[in-house]
């Protein structure tokens, strides 16, 4: 990729003295040699947006494109579906109540690149008391906490600490969602020859502009929800996304390029211009 773009070499970071000439800055004003971002609310061609028609068929679609090309990658045309397989449900105790969870694995068809085989890991659980389709919160999880213990089990953290977000979720008779990011594409610069962007690629480097693992986060996130939308226990049309740090970026890019998410919790998600963009693209 440095071969690509021309760069021989990344250059060193800040020094931490003050009186080198590659100091860290800590001066505001220097920070940013870009500071007037192009306004969101105007045409390329210089018109205000007035209308919601205009926002949509417009100046949305002008955004995205400039995101694809110079941010997060343009997603590639070929590609593959993905078959979801329940492989077991559970009755268990969450808090105070009875909860059922699904553990799912989506098969994603390699048929253009039979050499790697991805499955995307999945777990979505619901009151077991609910009576219809409810609400749903859909995190990037790690799959089990970085003590060991699985995502969700409050059996290490403080008597006094309260009850998790899942147990506040599902106090509201809501369910929640834990998707596994790094089960379809490693965050990893090596990992771009394998997960979901290697397979669309037949196992070849990608271009400069082509999807990198925030994008495809992304794209797993949406074929969770197309999940969701066949599943009887859940109220697709309330489905909402959480990430912290990286997550919370991807969850950001998720929203932008996805609308069927409702809503959105997003925790320390970085840079503000990209991040900020994406959140008024997403609503």
């Amino acid at each position: 990729m440095l071969r690509l773009l021309a760069i021989p070499a990344l250059r060193p970071g800040p020094s931490g003295d003050p009186h080198a000439p590659d100091a860290a800055n800590t001066d505001e004003s220097q920070a940013n040699p870009y500071p007037m971002l192009p306004d969101p609310l105007t045409l390329k061609d210089g018109r205000n947006v007035t209308t919601d028609e205009l926002w949509w068929n417009v100046r949305r679609p002008e955004i995205v494109e400039d995101f694809n090309h110079e941010i997060y990658g343009c997603l590639p045309e070929n590609l593959p579906s993905v078959n979801w397989e329940v492989t077991s449900a559970t009755r268990e105790t969450n808090g105070d109540g009875l909860v059922s969870t699904k553990h799912l694995v989506g098969h994603v068809d390699n048929a253009v690149y039979p050499h790697i085989q991805v499955d995307i890991q999945l777990t979505l659980t619901t009151p077991a008391s609910a009576s219809g389709p409810v609400p749903v919160m859909l995190s990037f999880g790690f799959g089990r906490s970085f003590g060991g213990a699985p995502a969700g089990d409050a059996s290490s953290r403080p008597p006094d600490a309260g009850p998790t977000w899942q147990q506040q979720v599902l106090a509201k008779g809501w369910g929640y969602a834990v998707l596994i990011p790094t089960s379809y594409q490693a965050d990893t610069g090596a990992g771009l020859l394998q997960g979901i962007i290697g397979p669309v690629n037949q196992g070849q480097p990608r271009k400069v502009d082509d999807w990198g693992a925030l994008r495809a986060w992304a794209w797993g996130a949406s074929r969770a929800l197309d999940y969701f939308e066949t599943d009887p226990g859940v109220d697709a049309n309330h489905v909402g996304i959480e990430g912290l740090s990286r997550y919370g970026k991807a969850a950001l890019v998720t929203m932008a390029y996805d609308p069927r998410f409702a809503i959105g919790f997003i925790g320390s998600s970085g840079r503000v211009a990209p991040s900020c963009t994406a959140a008024i693209l997403a609503k």
